[in-house]
C-alpha cells in the first residue's frame, strides 16, 4: 500500500474514533474543492500552541508521507518543548524533532510554565531562501508555498544557511535542498497536509488566506495571531496563537 494512502486510512480511522474531532473533522473541501484548481489560493497555516501536546504525530507522519530519511535529525517539521523556569531562564527541548521521548528530565518545582511549539517553514512571502539561490532552485508557486526543484538544485546550501527559521536540511541521498511543501502533492488532490490531518487536537489549522469560510481565515479572524522573527520582514505565513514572548 503507498504510503499516501495508509496515511489517507489511518486518519479516516482516527476521524471514526474520535467521532470527528481529528483535524476539526473537516477536509480540505474547507480551503478548496478537490474538483477545484487550486490557483488562485494564497495557503499558509495556522498553530495554537495552547492545543499542542507535544505527541509528535505531525513529525512521523510527514517523516511517513514525505519520505524523510529516518534519522532523528532530519525533519521538515518538528516540535520544540519549552519550559520557563521561575529565576526567567528558558529550557528548549527537542529530541527526534519532538517525536521521540525527551531524555533531560527537569524538575517540575523550578518550572514556572511549558508549552509545545510545532516549527516548520514559513513559507514567506518574502523568502530569504529563494533570493540567495544561484540557479533558481527554490520559487514560488502561485499559491505562495515555497518550493524545491530537485532536477536544478546543486546542492550548494546557500538556502539553507539563508533560512532565519533552520527549516531546511541537505537530504543525505539526493544531495539536494529538501523542506516542508505543505505537503503540495496532497493539496492539489484536495487534502489536507499529513501534519494537519494526523493531530488530534487540532492545534493545526490549514487554508486560503483570499477565502472568507476558510478555517485558517476564521482562527485569524477569531484570536489574535503572530509569527516568528517579524522583524525580518520575510513576511511568514505560519500563523501562531497564544504564542510565548520567549519563543524565536
Amino acid at each position: 500500500m503507498r504510503r499516501g494512502k495508509f496515511l489517507d486510512l489511518l486518519g479516516k480511522g482516527l476521524l471514526f474514533l474520535t467521532g470527528g474531532a481529528l483535524g476539526g473533522g473537516y477536509t480540505l473541501s474547507g480551503a478548496v474543492d478537490a474538483e477545484e484548481s487550486v490557483l488562485h489560493k494564497r495557503f499558509a497555516m495556522g498553530i495554537q500552541i495552547d492545543k499542542c501536546i507535544g505527541c509528535g504525530s505531525c513529525v512521523r507522519a510527514c517523516k511517513v508521507e514525505n519520505d524523510v530519511p529516518p534519522e532523528p535529525y532530519y525533519f521538515r517539521t518538528w516540535v520544540e518543548r519549552y519550559m520557563i523556569r521561575k529565576d526567567d531562564s528558558v529550557i528548549v527541548q527537542s529530541f527526534e524533532g519532538g517525536a521521540g521521548e525527551i531524555a533531560e528530565r527537569i524538575k517540575e518545582k523550578d518550572i514556572l510554565r511549558s508549552f509545545f511549539v510545532p516549527k516548520l517553514c514559513n513559507h514567506c512571502d518574502n523568502p530569504p531562501c529563494a533570493q540567495v539561490c544561484p540557479v533558481g532552485a527554490t520559487f514560488q508557486t502561485e499559491e505562495g508555498i515555497v518550493l524545491v526543484d530537485g532536477e536544478r538544485c546543486i546542492g550548494c546550501s546557500y538556502c539553507i544557511q539563508a533560512c532565519p527559521y533552520g527549516a531546511r536540511y541537505m537530504h543525505p541521498e539526493t544531495h539536494t535542498a529538501d523542506k516542508c511543501t505543505l505537503c503540495y502533492h496532497r493539496i492539489q488532490r484536495g487534502l489536507l497536509p499529513a501534519c494537519v490531518e494526523i493531530c488530534p487536537t487540532q492545534a493545526r489549522i490549514f487554508g486560503d488566506l483570499e477565502s472568507g469560510a476558510s478555517p485558517l481565515v476564521r482562527l485569524k479572524r477569531m484570536n489574535n495571531t503572530h509569527v516568528l522573527k517579524p522583524a525580518l520582514n520575510t513576511k511568514p505565513k505560519v500563523f501562531y496563537t497564544h504564542l510565548d514572548g520567549e519563543v524565536r
